[in-house]
Formats: structure tokens, C-alpha cells, sequence
């Protein structure tokens, strides 16, 4: 197995957090070697970025739709990379404990899409930011806030053990840098600042709707079901027809859900979500069953 391959095969092994850090560190690293490209040739400086970054200005945006989705995949240093990184490892390991791989890409998209909007309006609103040069936004902090706001506001009372602090409820980690980015807006970069509380409230609302029974991420998860469809070859299936009775179907999902959750007691139910936790941490996520993800799901509601 060739290097080639083995990177293929290391690629395809990686869960989705791993793979969006993968492409975030991948367009990195050729932004800024195209950059030192061109300051070795006097090419015009980002040149590439230009293509790329969120403007503010909505008539740029008309031409440059994409960069409301790719200016979160860029950084503007090694710093501005590797905390939005560290936070998307952590954050997006415990969101993969209540939801799915396909949901945490919807909080990062529509993390970064939001944020990007709230960044827009807000130059385009407040009279502190009228009669500034060009600006742009950049970078994935608002998609990663989504994420992290997303599951405190699932598991707010979740414990997670730092260094030095020790252990601390979840929500208070994500109520910090909030308020962190609250506090720097007059001190510099208010325009990101207020993009990442874009993000952060689009994790809180998003949660706070699966609660009610509302995915109002699933307009954008059909976007990608499609666009992933057209470079996926499609497989012919043999000739073969199976009838389903619908009436069975039905009883048999009702069936599956039931109330085994509420049955158990309360040293029954931690055992049981310990073992679950265990297979995760061995695992990964996507090795769990239905059942005991609808039963790891409804103990991060109490």
C-alpha cells in the first residue's frame, strides 16, 4: 500500500469530525503556500482569497455565492486554526454522543451561514461600522459555535474534565466564550465577534427546535443528500420486488420506541448509558444500535 493509499484509507476510516478538521488544515496549508507562491513571483497578494472570504457588501455576495460556505473552511493564522480546531475536536466528540454525523454538518453549515448573514447585516446596520474600507469574514468559528452551543444546550450539565480546572459543567463552557465574544466587540474584529454569536445562536435554536420536534436543518440535509447524489455512481440493483405490509411497519416502529427508557430505574438507566458510553469510546458513535441511541438520546434530556 502506497502513501496515496494509505492516506485514502486513513481518510475513509475518520469520522466526520476528523474529516472536517482534515479539510480545514488541507485548505490551510495550500492557501498559504499559494500565497508564498505568489509573493515569490509578485503575483497580487490572496488573490485566491478574494475568490473565497465572506464580503459584506450583499451585490459582492451576488457574484461570490459560494463564499458564504467556503470562507468557513479558511484562517487567517496558525492561532485563528488551531483553537477553532481543539474546540471542534472536543465539542464535536461529545455531539456525536446525541446526534448523528449527518446533523453535525447541518450545525456547521448553517452555523456558518448564519453567522455569516448576522456578520453582513450587522455592518450594514450599525452606524459604528458606516464608512469602513473593504472587509471580509473568515474562518470557521461561528460553524464550530454552533456545534458547541448545540450539544450544551442538549447536555448542559454534562461534566467535562480540564486541565488544572478540572471538571466543569458543558454549559459553562459554551456560556463563557459567548460572553468572551460579547466583551471583544468594541476591542477589535467586532465583525467576527458578532458572526460567532451568529453561529451560537443558531446551535441553541437548532437544539431547542429538535426538543419540539422541528429539524429545521432538514431543508439544508436535502441539499446535500443531492449534491452528494450527483458524484455518486449509481448502483443497479437485480430485479427483485419485495412487499412490505405498511400496517406492520408501522406497528413494529411504534413498538421499537417504547417506553423501556422511563421503565428502568435510576441505577439500571446509568449502567446501561455507561456501557453505552464505553462502546463509544471503542467504537465510535455509528457502531451503536437504534435502540441505544433513542436511549443515550432521551438521557441527555434530563
Amino acid at each position: 500500500m502506497d502513501f496515496k493509499q494509505r492516506l485514502q484509507y486513513k481518510y475513509s476510516m475518520a469520522g466526520v469530525v476528523e474529516k472536517l478538521i482534515a479539510v480545514n488544515v488541507i485548505a490551510f496549508v495550500l492557501v498559504f503556500l499559494l500565497e508564498t507562491i505568489s509573493f515569490l513571483f509578485k503575483l497580487p497578494a490572496n488573490f485566491l482569497l478574494d475568490w473565497l472570504v465572506f464580503p459584506k457588501e450583499l451585490t459582492e455576495l451576488a457574484f461570490k455565492p459560494w463564499t458564504i460556505i467556503t470562507y468557513a473552511f479558511l484562517h487567517a493564522g496558525i492561532w485563528h486554526i488551531l483553537s477553532n480546531m481543539i474546540i471542534l475536536y472536543f465539542s464535536g466528540r461529545l455531539f456525536l454522543t446525541y446526534f448523528s454525523s449527518k446533523r453535525l454538518l447541518n450545525y456547521y453549515f448553517l452555523g456558518a451561514i448564519f453567522g455569516a448573514l448576522i456578520y453582513m447585516l450587522s455592518y450594514n446596520l450599525f452606524p459604528v461600522f458606516q464608512g469602513l474600507g473593504r472587509s471580509y469574514l473568515i474562518g470557521a468559528s461561528a460553524a464550530v459555535m454552533a456545534i458547541l452551543v448545540g450539544v450544551a444546550t442538549q447536555a448542559p450539565n454534562m461534566q467535562v474534565r480540564l486541565l488544572i480546572i478540572g471538571n466543569i459543567k458543558l454549559w459553562w463552557i459554551a456560556a463563557f466564550l459567548v460572553v468572551l465574544d460579547v466583551i471583544q466587540i468594541p476591542m477589535g474584529n467586532p465583525g467576527g465577534h458578532l458572526a460567532h454569536l451568529g453561529g451560537a445562536g443558531l446551535g441553541y435554536l437548532y437544539t431547542k427546535q429538535l426538543a419540539k420536534g422541528n429539524d429545521i436543518g432538514e431543508w439544508w440535509e436535502k441539499i446535500m443528500d443531492w449534491f452528494v447524489g450527483l458524484f455518486t455512481p449509481s448502483k443497479k440493483s437485480p430485479l427483485k420486488t419485495v412487499y412490505k405490509n405498511k400496517k406492520e411497519k408501522k406497528q413494529c416502529s411504534k413498538s421499537s420506541k417504547s417506553s423501556a427508557y422511563t421503565k428502568d430505574s435510576k441505577d439500571v438507566k446509568q449502567q446501561k448509558i455507561d456501557a453505552i458510553l464505553d462502546k463509544i469510546s471503542k467504537n465510535g458513535y455509528e457502531s451503536l444500535s437504534k435502540s441505544e441511541k433513542e436511549y443515550l438520546f432521551n438521557a441527555g434530556k434530563e
